[in-house]
């Protein structure tokens, strides 16, 4: 178990998702109350990886806010910098899983109680002590909580942590698309590495040629980019090396936090061998890459996101270890 943290800033909520394969949210029986939201799902894929994580977020100051504070802290994530809102409720998603286990999403949040996290509710010795950042760009919607997640960011490269950045793209949680396309970069201009989708770097960038989009991502500043294709392979560009690393193909129960997982396998990797990108080659990679897909691979194997996190044990045994 390594000592150092590492903390992810964003949304915390609670997903609904449907009880039937296939059905849309609004044809669907019944829903299952499963704790979600991205970097979330992160805090806690790295703490089940024998990790040390911490998470700061705000939540309702309601049922469902305890509960997704109790679900964070017995998965062994420091709370320390979770809030909790008088104002607005905790956010709530509703998820439809289509045959192929992709997804449909209706949120409630207007406001959602994560919204309303502001530069004040930073906890900054939390932010100081991390040696990886990790945020996403559903905290930059609106501008005090934009505020927020780019200050805890700003405040982490400052004390010499890795500031890791996910879009993880919602495009119905913003006012509009040029919205998005003004902001999302944001992150990417304080950010040190970038994991993106395929189609994330397409909206990004324009391109559709995967190495020519990662090269137009780390001229905005980012040592290292990594792009996702699904259940295929990853492609990844270095600070002293480029390549792709496939994945084993894997049956898709639930597809929901595939992407959070993977980042959760490379985030523990980096924080347990080195944060100093410019150490690592081909090799180094083949072997946080490939752990990262065997993380994202047990994790779509069950439903839910942090339910379906799995442990260090788990991951080593499905990779033959």
């Amino acid at each position: 178990m390594f000592g150092d943290k590492v903390v992810c800033m964003g949304e915390l909520l609670i997903d609904f998702t449907s009880l039937v394969p296939g059905a849309s949210i609004a044809d669907t029986p019944g829903f299952e109350k499963n704790p979600g939201g991205a970097p979330a799902n992160v805090a806690v894929g790295v703490a089940r990886l024998g990790g040390s994580s911490a998470f700061l977020g705000m939540v309702g100051d309601d049922e469902f806010g305890r509960f997704l504070a109790g679900v964070l802290e017995r998965n062994g994530v420091n709370t320390s910098g979770l809030r909790y809102s008088h104002q607005a409720h905790t956010t709530l998603a509703f998820v439809a899983l289509r045959e192929d286990g992709e997804r449909e999403f209706v949120f409630y949040r207007n406001p959602g109680a994560d919204m309303l996290y502001s530069v004040d509710d930073i906890d900054a010795d939390v932010v100081k002590e991390c040696r990886i950042f990790c945020h996403g760009s559903n905290s930059m919607i609106h501008a005090a909580n934009r505020d927020a997640t780019l200050t805890a960011a700003a405040l982490a490269r400052q004390n010499h942590a890795l500031v890791v950045y996910d879009p993880n793209i919602r495009l119905n949680l913003w006012d509009s698309e040029s919205s998005a396309r003004e902001i999302i970069p944001l992150g990417i201009a304080g950010a040190d590495m970038v994991k993106l989708s395929e189609e994330e770097l397409t909206f990004i960038t324009g391109c559709t040629d995967i190495d020519a989009g990662m090269d137009k991502v780390r001229e905005q500043g980012p040592r290292a980019v990594i792009v996702t294709r699904g259940g295929l392979e990853c492609h990844y560009s270095w600070p002293r090396c480029r390549g792709t690393v496939p994945t084993t193909p894997t049956k898709v129960v639930d597809a929901t936090g595939a992407g959070d997982a993977f980042l959760a396998g490379i985030l523990h990797k980096l924080a347990y061998h080195t944060t100093r990108l410019e150490v690592y080659r081909e090799d180094d990679m083949e072997m946080v890459l490939s752990f990262a897909h065997a993380v994202a691979g047990l994790c779509v194997g069950s439903r839910g996101a942090i339910p379906a996190m799995p442990t260090l044990e788990m991951v080593e045994a499905a990779m033959g270890r």
